[in-house]
């Protein structure tokens, strides 16, 4: 473990204060927000309450460090370390009780994420890595996590979150790949990552991704042996686009597509 691993603990409690807050919502016929996008992108009293525990409890306890949040913007965010906090990733399928969701809680250094959690408290599972290992904290008890080799698009498992989610020209380039992979599932997500990760899933592909969409899951998946970029192959990810897969040939293979656009 590097040494960020000695935040871990204190990762464990923001994702305990924002399980606190988000569970009696789950499931209830509480009021959903829209924030007004072009698409429907809702907001609910959970995410809210969630990021105003964890950013309570990173004040008190790390007052130097930054903070870069969904719900409530950015403290200080040119510090050496800052927190980027993603209280509900998957909001749609939050409200909808359908449990493909997690907390998003990231640590960068100097710019860089060097320590990730995705926290799902209605399964009781906790996805880490730093980026040098990563592991799964769940029902079963905890095992270190491992991407699986697929080197060829055609037996690749491709996730997304949804295709509507792409431009016209991102669409068609997205297309082109799941038309090549050997399965597509949609509506995954934070859990998409996550799955790669734990060598369930070869690919995933994104765009119009923000920090805290993927600031907390890139540790995760580079500590399992996979790799994270942009559509053109760089760590770039200020465009949104994102490449995560386990499989070096297999990140080829997807950026030799989406890398057209």
């Amino acid at each position: 473990m590097n040494s960020m691993t000695s935040f871990l603990p204190f990762l464990n409690q923001l994702a305990d204060a924002a399980a606190e807050a988000i569970m009696p919502h789950f499931r209830t016929g509480m009021t959903v927000e829209d924030k007004g996008s072009e698409l429907f992108d809702p907001v609910t009293v959970a995410d809210r309450e969630a990021e105003a525990a964890m950013r309570r409890l990173i004040g008190v306890t790390f007052p130097e460090h930054g903070i870069i949040g969904e719900e409530y913007g950015t403290e200080h965010e040119g510090r050496d370390f800052v927190w980027v906090l993603d209280p509900i990733d998957g909001t749609r399928s939050f409200i909808a009780g359908i449990p493909l969701w997690g907390t998003l809680i990231g640590l960068l250094h100097e710019g860089k994420p060097v320590l990730g959690m995705m926290a799902q408290p209605f399964t009781g599972e906790r996805f880490a890595g730093d980026g040098g290992k990563a592991w799964h904290r769940g029902p079963g008890g905890e095992r270190r996590l491992s991407v699986r080799r697929c080197a060829a698009l055609g037996s690749a498992t491709l996730l997304t979150t949804s295709p509507s989610l792409f431009s016209d020209s991102e669409r068609a380039a997205y297309q082109e790949v799941e038309a090549a992979a050997r399965l597509a599932r949609y509506g995954t997500d934070c859990y998409a990552y996550c799955m790669v990760a734990a060598g369930q899933a070869d690919l995933v592909v994104e765009a119009g991704l923000q920090i805290y969409d993927i600031a907390a899951l890139i540790p995760i998946i580079e500590g399992a042996g996979g790799q994270v970029s942009n559509w053109s192959g760089g760590s770039d990810l200020d465009s949104g686009r994102v490449v995560a897969s386990g499989d070096a040939g297999l990140h080829r293979s997807a950026l030799e597509i989406l890398s057209r656009i």
